[in-house]
């Protein structure tokens, strides 16, 4: 995906929702698409390096890794809430998320969440 292309974050909702529609209930698919929405806006919008997805699901639940390829490292702190309108997004992470986490890259980071749920 490509910066200046944000048309790809619904795309990639939508291939998030296809993979899960089957294999997932409807209340944590729907976290995850909202979840990947926002990393994917936010490696698109502050790296202007595009992006790459990753979303794999198995036994312990959802796995889905946004990687940039940006030059800048991963952000060591999450904001608070009243940090005007940046950094909602991982907000947003940090409280729907079973878990979560940036690794960082030798160029750019994988930005990460995991959700646990039962299957349909």
């Amino acid at each position: 995906m490509a910066h200046t292309d944000l048309a790809a974050v619904s795309e990639v909702r939508r291939a998030l929702r296809e993979l899960l529609r089957h294999r997932w209930r409807a209340e944590p698919a729907g976290a995850a698409e909202l979840l990947l929405s926002e990393l994917v806006t936010n490696a698109l919008i502050h790296t202007r390096h595009g992006a790459a997805v990753t979303a794999s699901v198995g036994p312990a639940g959802l796995r889905v890794e946004v990687r940039d390829f940006g030059p800048l490292p991963a952000p060591s702190y999450v904001p608070d809430a009243d940090d005007g309108t940046h950094g909602r997004g991982l907000i947003l992470v940090r409280s729907l998320a079973d878990a979560w986490g940036i690794d960082a890259r030798a160029l750019g980071k994988v930005v990460w969440f995991e959700l646990d749920g039962e299957r349909p």
